[in-house]
């Protein structure tokens, strides 16, 4: 015997197939959410996940927890991530380093930056900025860009510079200023901007292009010496350091090595959760203390949509890859 639907009932019966989904996205969060930042704890990465992770705990009443799983230039974290559930509760801290340089840096990565990750949002843009050990710089007596550019030269190999690892902008600032002034310093990766400082104020390493919010409380307190800033412009942060496109000449005409940090999600994450993450990270950048925060530190907020992001993130990728090719960088 068949059984006939009439039109309301055939309407209730697709909705009721369509509900679960729905109702899941809705449901979500159940449990903690785990922010991936693939460096270790005390770079900039770590610092603006820790400063939006307690708004979304509030916006979500679930904690948001944040897990540094440092290695491989940021890969090994951005690996685990992209093969993680799709079920919201796991999401990461990428960043320019993981999500466009790595790409063109290295010949073979675990996971696809494309492929493997839903955007979620961009959440800020920050300059680096040249750092150096005070006692260096006061032995070679640099006080400059030019300066430094002379003492290296003078010495081609001598100088030594740190990085949070292979592959992050911090690397690449400093590969692209080797290749524009025609220097030669050799390239110390570490596992993450936090232990690097740490060996750089000791004294242990000479110099770091370092992403300007882990930098500036040191610079501050007399720890660093800061001679320039890798952005187009002047940052708000520190406004009467030059940019290094002003402080090099002619030979550093153009030069611009900026940083930017945002979440992502493995691929497939319901289209809602990623899209409540979004509004949140939004809201919270929008105004208030986390705005606040971030840009005492030299950081733009952003906020930006999850298709926004993923047009950016094919731009830098563009564009990065141009700066490996010219530069020569390589995995060390």
């Amino acid at each position: 015997m068949s059984i006939r639907l009439s039109r309301r009932d055939a309407v209730f019966a697709l909705a009721a197939v369509a509900a679960p989904p729905l109702l899941h996205a809705q449901a979500w969060p159940a449990r903690p959410v785990r922010i991936v930042v693939p460096f270790p704890a005390g770079g900039t990465t770590d610092i603006i996940a820790r400063a939006i992770a307690p708004d979304l705990q509030h916006a979500f009443g679930q904690p948001f927890v944040v897990e540094n799983k440092p290695g491989a230039g940021g890969g090994t974290g951005t690996t685990e991530v992209a093969k993680a559930a799709p079920d919201g509760y796991t999401l990461l801290m990428g960043t320019v380093g993981t999500h466009a340089i790595n790409a063109s840096l290295y010949p073979k990565l675990a996971y696809d930056h494309v492929k493997d990750f839903a955007p979620v949002t961009l959440c800020a843009g920050v300059p680096n900025v040249l750092v150096l050990n005070p006692a260096f710089a006061q032995k070679q007596r640099i006080d400059s860009v030019a300066d430094l550019i002379r003492a290296a030269r003078a010495t081609p190999g001598r100088f030594n510079v740190a990085s949070s690892g292979n592959g992050t902008s911090i690397h690449l600032a400093a590969e692209l200023f080797k290749t524009m002034t025609g220097t030669y310093m050799l390239h110390l990766p570490y596992r993450g901007s936090g232990p690097a400082l740490i060996d750089l104020i000791a004294g242990n390493v000479d110099l770091m292009f370092d992403n300007l919010p882990s930098a500036l409380p040191h610079i501050k307190a007399g720890k660093l010496k800061a001679l320039a800033v890798t952005s187009a412009v002047r940052s708000a942060a520190l406004p009467d350091l030059p940019t290094i496109a002003e402080a090099g000449g002619a030979v550093l005409k153009g030069y611009e090595a900026s940083s930017w940090f945002g979440l992502l999600a493995p691929a497939h994450t319901p289209v809602e959760i990623i899209t409540r993450v979004q509004q949140e990270v939004a809201k919270s950048l929008a105004g208030g203390p986390v705005k606040e925060r971030l840009q005492s530190l030299g950081a733009i907020p952003s906020g930006n949509t999850p298709a926004e992001f993923a047009r950016y993130i094919d731009a830098e990728t563009k564009k990065w890859a141009r700066v490996v090719k010219a530069s020569g960088a390589k995995v060390d």
